[in-house]
């Protein structure tokens, strides 16, 4: 059950207005992902919570299935 990785930017983008997000695949299965994100909204916040809001965004595509792992990047606009 794969997931389009336009779907996965759209969801982060959705969760993290102005976010600059790209998302690829791994393995190319497209389960398997590395989402970079950049956001205002993680300043001030450890790597992990900055991970956890991106993790957030996706979490149903990891219920569904659709993704297996997803490598996160994060990092603050500047």
């Amino acid at each position: 059950m794969a997931i389009a990785l336009a779907e996965v930017r759209l969801l982060i983008e959705a969760s993290l207005p102005g976010a600059e997000v790209e998302v690829s695949d791994q393995t190319g299965s497209q389960d398997h992902l590395e989402a970079t994100v950049t956001a205002a909204q993680f300043k001030g916040l450890s790597r992990i919570d900055q991970h956890r809001l991106v993790k957030k965004a996706v979490q149903a595509r990891f219920d569904d299935g659709s993704i297996h792992a997803l490598t996160i990047k994060t990092g603050v606009p500047g």
